[in-house]
């Protein structure tokens, strides 16, 4: 007898094999974290069942190793496990996809043996899908049930297993189909594994799939099926290959009662690294909670309330909260659930129980906020919507009126903003990675079979700390599990994660030096807050005590209602709030429509919500053409005016053929003078198709890095593009060390991506094997020099250029170059004075040529002018400072503009900056803070919107509409 056991991240598997290599016995079970405890029961099971007490063990795993060494049992490493097992049961497969519970991997086994594993993330695996079926209130069978009924894909992000429910909740809260929605997770998973796995190469040939999550989800499969283009082999035992594979390389027998018992006296010694306690003693325990317990509110009922109610709903990603005010300021009402998803039938329950309490109900107002307040708002004819940040800061100065930072930790986001001078500055949303929010805790919480509640008390008298330091939530289940196996009891468990869930927002969403430089009256707010053991871990990090109101979870609600009084108050004593009455809730009905709006490029999936009474809400647009709004402000658009003089370079038939220009990176600068240049030497210049979803997917399984920025992962899509025409014979995309020296910095470098990423292309993309794909090295910063090393290298290309006539198109380049850019300026010029003549907030929106891209802005320009603000970008303002001293090494172009332009801004009282950043930008990290630092010497907020391939503007918005409510706009 052969015994594999393939101990994973979640689930033990185990095969029994006869000699003839045929499987006798077979079981799956979940081990919750008892890895140990579970192996040996599993162990003892099999001697009674097999009947046999000797056999051939072998184990593998991401969990295994550590305890098959300490008990002196062969260990096989999980990817040479599969590799065995393959080679024996499916010898002809090329490519092998994985996905386990927490771990994701692809083997390449013909065509050189290669190996791709998830790192420090593990979004897109088991775990994930298996959060994104308890955010859809569905089991996992359900589902994949629900996405086989699919009628459209959305965008959702796959690259963290929490992060996810920010994409998905907007879609939940504006009526996005469950169907829907569910198959766009799965299409996220594959695109996830495809781009972040594969890094550009190709899977193709014979592609089996592997593990627990492609076994049982048929939606995920066909997914991957679809993906790739073609159709992968499921084989039998699919769950099982880890461990066929140990089984069948292992060679050494042993007593099972040993196996087991050898297991049962596995323990660990309990050494791990650890933090002082959260408390010394109950007595400092006791001490912290009086001093909490003082930040209350008047509370009465509904009964004795004094006049007319303020009402506050805060719409949130993960709950509902209602709060209802008196005349007298007292809370007589409240209410906090969890959102199914749809909040719509949440708030019409709870505002019909608040009728059915009090059927003589007076409201003077009724004022939305949160994720879900354009439909709340709309729903219920509510009078107000106020942005959350604002609802929360009103909420923080009824506790502490010298408030001078908010922290507000929810279930899966989280929100800081430092208040200056009474106003909200610098606003921090988490963006990339939401491990420390209230889901964090509660994903471990349930892992361990504790409630979440048991689960903070439990932390608050641990002795040793675990330090977890702050990782991705799902990925982090193996740094518990590892400190499990060293000995860390549940409580140092508990209490380490409490202390990562504000390392987190400290050090990597507000990415602080010091805690001090936050300020010292802080109040902090969201449910995660009730937790005690964060709480303390807070204030020990910070340094401070703070103050965490009793209603900290409802500081939203609160907040509004305070906001809607307020607002009422200043229209007089006899305002009525329009809400809807006990009557019209019994009417009530709600149905949601999802279509794509071909109104502009964008091509936004909406949702159509329809109520009663024939109010409608559209839901998922980018601009305001499908609202019928009136008036655009498109005309005060910089974004706008600079696509159409793009768009104006149109192809001109020349004698020399067709060249092809990828349009994305600083093509989206340097069209002028490419097309210039190349049309004066008679090609014809053809651009790339605009970029979109499908055109970054075409290019997608060639991009060789997941952590790039999106907008050289589209120049895949380009190339892919110019490439699939047969007219095309030649695509030119150079390398360029150098930009245009404008006289602005210290040098005039490229970014490194911008300046190389042809050698890139031409390392992973296949398509342009047929093409003459010219790549070389070329500099535009030397106008004298240019024409003679422009003609060197197309000579090796093309027969017949002198270089009479590169010199004569190289003038006209230049010239073509210098009249774009002072077209941009004039037109600048003109919309700053337009832009004061209407009295509308100026925002110089400061990024890179290629944020143009309407796929990689995704409508954030749109956005803004439909907040009333004119859009001005920072290449019409920059040379309005010239050269600027700066604290770092000014040495890129791009960058030298960013600096000249805030340092513009800084002195202009009608203009703010708004900075856009590329995720995974790794030279912004140093122009972010060199920018906020310019703008606050100047007195003006800081604002950064961070993008990528995700679509979903929530946070933009949030950002957007602080910044217009700080400034009085």
């Amino acid at each position: 007898m052969k015994i594999g056991l393939d101990i994973g991240s979640t689930t033990i598997k185990c095969v029994v094999l006869d000699n003839n290599d045929c499987i006798v016995y077979q079981s799956y079970e979940r081990h919750y974290s008892h890895i140990v405890e579970k192996s040996a029961a599993l162990v003892r099971k099999l001697h009674e069942t097999l009947g046999d007490s000797h056999a051939v063990l072998g184990i593998s795993g991401s969990a295994g190793m550590g305890f098959a060494n300490a008990c002196e049992l062969p260990f096989v490493q999980e990817v040479f496990a599969t590799r065995v097992a393959a080679s024996r049961f499916s010898p002809d497969t090329d490519v092998i996809i994985e996905l386990g519970g927490e771990d994701a991997k692809i083997l390449f086994l013909t065509g050189g043996m290669d190996v791709r594993m998830n790192g420090s993330c593990a979004g897109g695996t088991g775990a994930f899908i298996d959060q994104m079926a308890t955010l859809l209130k569905l089991s996992a069978d359900e589902m994949n049930e629900a996405a086989l009924h699919s009628e459209k894909r959305y965008t959702i992000a796959s690259r963290c297993g929490v992060f996810a429910k920010t994409d998905v909740q907007p879609l939940l809260n504006q009526g996005a189909k469950k169907e829907d929605i569910a198959a766009s997770i799965y299409a996220a998973v594959v695109n996830q594994t495809i781009a972040g796995l594969a890094q550009g190469r190709p899977i193709e040939g014979n592609v089996m799939y592997l593990g627990g999550p492609i076994t049982f989800l048929s939606a995920l499969k066909n997914s991957f099926d679809e993906a790739l283009g073609l159709t992968g082999t499921l084989p039998q035992n699919s769950l099982y290959y880890v461990a066929l594979g140990a089984a069948l390389y292992s060679d050494k027998a042993f007593d099972l009662d040993d196996v087991a018992e050898k297991l049962e006296h596995y323990s660990a010694a309990a050494d791990f690294v650890c933090n002082p306690p959260l408390f010394a003693n109950d007595a400092e325990y006791e001490n912290f909670r009086a001093r909490h317990a003082k930040a209350t509110v008047p509370t009465g009922t509904l009964a004795d309330a004094r006049g007319a109610l303020d009402i506050g709903i805060d719409a949130g990603s993960t709950t509902v909260k209602l709060a209802a005010l008196d005349e007298a300021g007292r809370l007589v009402y409240q209410s906090y659930q969890p959102n199914s998803g749809n909040p719509v039938p949440l708030v019409k329950a709870v505002l019909e129980d608040l009728y059915r309490q009090c059927p003589d109900l007076v409201v003077r107002s009724a004022t939305a906020t949160g994720y879900g307040e354009e439909i709340i708002k709309n729903a219920f004819s509510l009078d107000y919507g106020v942005v959350e940040t604002v609802a929360h800061f009103t909420a923080a100065k009824h506790f502490l009126p010298e408030v001078d930072f908010v922290i507000d930790i929810g279930g899966q986001d989280m929100k800081c903003f430092k208040v200056d001078h009474g106003a909200i500055s610098d606003i921090y949303l988490n963006e990339a990675c939401s491990s420390g929010c209230g889901s964090f805790l509660q994903t471990f919480a349930e892992a361990l079979g504790v409630s979440v509640p048991e689960f903070a008390k439990l932390g608050l008298f641990a002795k040793r700390p675990v330090d977890l330091g702050s990782r991705c939530t799902v990925f982090m289940n193996s740094s518990v599990k590892q400190a499990q196996k060293d000995g860390a009891s549940i409580e140092d468990i508990s209490a380490g994660l409490s202390l990562s869930v504000v390392k987190n927002a400290l050090y990597k969403v507000i990415r602080t030096t010091s805690p001090e430089d936050l300020g010292r009256n802080i109040v902090v707010q969201g449910g995660t807050f009730y937790n005690e053991a964060v709480l303390r871990a807070f204030e020990q990090e910070m340094g401070v005590a703070v103050i965490r109101p009793a209603i900290a979870g409802l500081m939203g609600a609160y907040g509004a209602a305070l906001y809607g009084g307020a607002r009422a108050a200043q229209q007089g004593k006899n305002t009525r709030s329009s809400l809807l009455s006990a009557a019209d809730l019994a009417a009530f009905t709600h149905e949601a429509k999802s279509f794509t709006c071909n109104g502009c490029g964008n091509h936004c999936q909406l949702t159509l919500n329809e109520f009663t009474g024939g109010r409608r809400f559209i839901s998922g647009n980018r601009c305001e053409k499908p609202l019928k709004t009136g008036v655009s402000q498109e005309s005060l658009n910089m974004f706008a005016y600079k696509r159409s003089l793009l768009a104006a370079y149109q192809p001109v038939s020349g004698p020399r053929g067709k060249i092809g220009l990828p349009m994305g990176l600083n093509m989206y600068e340097l069209l002028p003078f490419w097309h210039t240049f190349f049309t004066r030497l008679g090609f014809e210049v053809v651009t790339s198709p605009a970029s979109n979803r499908a055109l970054y997917l075409s290019g997608q399984g060639t991009i060789p890095s997941d952590t790039v920025c999106f907008p050289a992962k589209l120049m895949h899509g380009h190339i892919a593009a110019l490439a699939a025409r047969d007219d095309v014979p030649v695509i030119f995309y150079p390398c360029m060390s150098y930009n245009i020296d404008e006289g602005l910095g210290d040098n005039h470098y490229n970014c490194p991506v911008v300046a190389y990423y042809p050698e890139v292309i031409a390392a992973n993309c296949r398509c342009i094997a047929s093409k003459t794909f010219i790549g070389d090295y070329i500099g535009i910063h030397y106008p004298k020099v240019f024409p003679h090393k422009m003609t060197d290298v197309l000579t090796k290309y093309f027969t017949g250029i002198s270089l009479a006539e590169v010199k004569t198109a190289a003038k006209a380049a230049y010239a073509e170059y210098d009249t774009y850019l002072a077209r941009i300026r004039a037109k600048g010029t003109e919309m700053i004075d337009e832009a004061r003549r209407r009295n509308m907030p100026i925002l110089v929106v400061a990024g890179r040529p290629y944020h143009l891209d309407e796929e990689t802005g995704h409508g954030i320009d749109q956005l803004i002018c439909s907040h009333g603000a004119a859009l001005i970008s920072e290449d019409a303002v920059y040379d309005r400072a010239g050269k600027v001293e700066v604290n770092v090494l000014n040495q890129w172009t791009y960058h030298s503009r960013l600096y000249a332009a805030a340092s513009y801004v800084a002195t202009q009282p009608d203009m703010n900056l708004v900075q856009l950043v590329s995720f995974g930008c790794g030279v912004d990290a140093v122009t972010t803070d060199e920018v906020k630092e310019i703008l606050h010497r100047g007195g003006k907020i800081y604002t950064q919107l961070k993008i990528d391939e995700i679509t979903n503007l929530g946070a933009v918005n949030i950002r957007l509409r602080s910044l217009l409510a700080a400034i009085g706009r």
